[in-house]
């Protein structure tokens, strides 16, 4: 009998209804006792604001393996964030491989006997497991830009299309870098650096359906923002990153030659206006350089697509005359705004350099709507662990939400004397962000959403991935995640259990969380294991915030 290794699919999704063929897929998966399905099923929603539609990806979720599918919030920072949420969300620590699909794949149904079969082959310093994609084309012509820019999936190296990673590897290199935001080099830099720890990756023998999803005139167009991801990957690898991830060569050399013709027409012309001495041969040589230049882009993009008589051929030319004038300047821009974005980059996982507290029940204990600093304590040990994140060399900030100025409970003046208290016992903290807003006016700042993290993180210099918010409630543990910052949730009498489940790190007291942050801060555990501790909590009363 074949060795079982325990999987969980993890599926980011920004709810395509592509993601209701694939559900429908992974439920009619032929299984059984010797080729058991995945013992979890996460999607993660990473739309960024799920709105009234926020339980859609809940209702289409099947039951796999007489379990229902799990959602949990992605917050829309990219398909690296949110596949580092889906596996961290993990539960059952039996499970050795995390198995990514994309949302737009079909999978046939001997896929999970086959994935079966793959990660029995995969020897310990195996890291990781490649699915063989297939992409149908049109049978009747030639394929259009955007459908071969699909095929090339085929052929690619490491896509999380379909890529099953141990666990434990993942732990050990700190997951994907969300500094990728879109779904374009960060399968590439994980294989990259797993494979720098000292790991193979292999291509096993299951294969998936990658049909080409509908796109409109301008998506090569946007593609370009991957110009800045590889500004990424140059910072982070040096210049021979495309060898070491084994990336095929890009046109920017040419992009850099077409824009600069251009760029050269126009000041001829302008210069030709002014009566410049010379501007108009610069103008002609210029616009003689783009044209040859273009007409060598847009030849090479039309000649594998459809031909004049084919359906698609009128359309395909307008898009291809179009967005080949407009991808060398676009190419140029993104890849001058990555090297501006990452200058100053470093290797993932990113150490932290500031902490962020939650006040009422992290800080200090929880009184509801509290106006009276008489009535601050603290809790236990909460001078010394701050004192010793201080001497660690990292800033320190308070991100409290006082819903009871917005409520007239509280005034002002109130919140600061309490603040103020608090500064005296605990502080002095570098920076106090506060929202008196209540939760019907929708402002940025309250928590769960971002805003005071990222204007904590800008008041103490340092990028909100390098900050670590601690605090006792999942709006504390969403706000984190929707600024990019790493999280620890210490759970609390009003902590609800579904909180507890969907925070990625939990530690049962403000020590242990402390100390976690101090270890991630020198290096000594960079990649935390999901659900450090977890507490026993019940489900209790929304907190009064």
């Amino acid at each position: 009998m074949m060795a079982q290794s325990p999987y969980a699919l993890v599926i980011p999704s920004v709810g395509r209804p592509s993601l209701d063929r694939l559900l429908e897929t992974v439920a009619a998966l032929e299984t059984d006792v010797s080729h058991p399905g995945p013992v979890e099923v996460v999607v993660v929603d990473d739309r960024r604001e799920p709105g009234e539609t926020g339980t859609r990806l809940a209702s289409l979720a099947p039951t796999v393996a007489g379990e229902p599918v799990r959602v949990v919030r992605g917050y829309g920072r990219g398909p690296a964030a949110a596949r580092n949420r889906g596996w961290r969300a993990v539960v059952d620590r039996s499970v050795e491989w995390i198995a990514f699909l994309d949302d737009d794949v079909e999978l046939p149904s001997t896929w999970a006997r086959d994935l079966a079969a793959d990660l029995a082959d995969c020897s310990p310093d195996v890291a990781a497991s490649q699915g063989r994609i297939t992409v149908p084309l049109p049978a009747d012509r030639p394929p259009t830009d955007w459908e071969r820019n699909t095929a090339s999936l085929e052929e690619a190296d490491w896509a999380t299309a379909d890529m099953a990673y141990r666990r434990s590897v993942l732990e050990e290199v700190g997951g994907l870098d969300e500094r990728f935001p879109r779904a374009y080099r960060e399968d590439a830099d994980l294989a990259l650096r797993v494979r720098l720890a000292g790991y193979r990756l292999v291509r096993g023998c299951r294969h998936i359906l990658h049909p080409v999803r509908p796109a409109d005139d301008w998506v090569s167009q946007r593609m370009q923002a991957g110009n800045a991801d590889n500004a990424l990957m140059r910072r982070l690898h040096g210049p021979r990153w495309r060898e070491l991830a084994e990336a095929p060569a890009g046109a920017f050399g040419w992009h850099v030659a077409t824009t600069t013709a251009a760029a050269a027409a126009v000041i001829g012309a302008v210069g030709r206006v002014a009566g410049a001495r010379g501007a108009g041969g610069l103008a002609g040589a210029g616009a003689l350089a783009w044209a040859t230049l273009y007409g060598r882009f847009l030849g090479r993009r039309l000649a594998p697509g459809p031909r004049p008589g084919d359906p698609e051929f009128r359309a395909e030319l307008r898009r291809m005359a179009l967005s080949s004038a407009t991808i060398p300047p676009s190419a140029l821009w993104h890849r001058g705004r990555g090297w501006m974005q990452h200058r100053a980059t470093g290797p993932w996982p990113v150490r932290p350099r500031a902490v962020l507290f939650d006040r009422d029940g992290t800080l200090v204990h929880d009184v509801p709507y509290n106006g009276d600093p008489d009535q601050v304590t603290p809790v236990d040990g909460a001078r010394e662990l701050l004192a010793r994140v201080r001497a660690a060399g990292l800033g320190t900030a308070v991100v409290t939400n006082q819903s009871g100025v917005a409520r007239g409970l509280v005034s002002w003046a109130q919140v600061d004397a309490v603040n103020d208290r608090v500064d005296q016992m605990l502080g002095p903290f570098d920076s106090w962000q506060v929202c008196p807003h209540g939760p019907a006016e929708n402002c940025p700042c309250r928590k769960p959403r971002p805003g005071m993290v990222l204007a904590a993180a800008t008041a103490l210099g340092v990028r909100p991935e390098e900050c670590v918010l601690i605090g006792d409630i999942g709006a504390d543990i969403e706000a984190a995640q929707a600024a990019g910052a790493r999280s620890v949730l210490v759970p609390t009498h009003v902590t609800r259990v579904e909180e507890v489940a969907d925070a990625p790190v939990t530690a049962p007291d403000l020590a242990t969380a402390v100390e976690l942050v101090l270890d991630w801060a020198s290096g000594r555990q960079q990649a935390p294991a999901p659900h450090v501790t977890l507490a026993p909590t019940r489900a209790g009363e929304q907190p009064t915030t």
